[in-house]
């Protein structure tokens, strides 16, 4: 039997310093905390999915893999709030016909996308 997969439930980063992590993506991002343990554990929930940041990730190093993707709808405004707080894209913004995406980085070196799906 072949696993079958139905989303994403949550994706996990390594951080360095969640006091920093925590004012970008709360304050940047201005995603709400779900769940908080410390200076050691903080979720996000973006819909049906999870972020995860986490100090105490043993052998796991900040930047160096994985890009959890946000679903927006206002695609172009949230470009433009990232680009007011000087944010810097690696990757577009792009409309890649199928869809709009940009990736930056986060405060800690970890890849984040910007997504908007078009209506099929």
């Amino acid at each position: 039997m072949k696993p079958r997969f139905t989303g994403i439930p949550f994706f996990v980063y390594p951080v360095t310093d969640m006091a920093r992590a925590r004012r970008f993506y709360g304050g940047v991002l201005g995603l709400s905390e779900s769940l908080v343990r410390g200076d050691q554990y903080v979720e996000y929930d973006v819909g049906s999915a999870t972020i995860a940041l986490s100090t105490v990730l043993k052998d796991c190093v900040p930047g160096t893999s994985g890009a959890a993707a946000l679903e927006t709808e206002d695609f172009e405004a949230v470009i433009a709030h990232l680009r007011q707080h000087d944010i810097r894209f690696l990757f577009g913004p792009l409309d890649t016909g199928d869809c709009h995406f940009a990736r930056f980085l986060d405060s800690e070196g970890n890849h984040i996308c910007i997504h908007r799906r078009r209506a099929r």
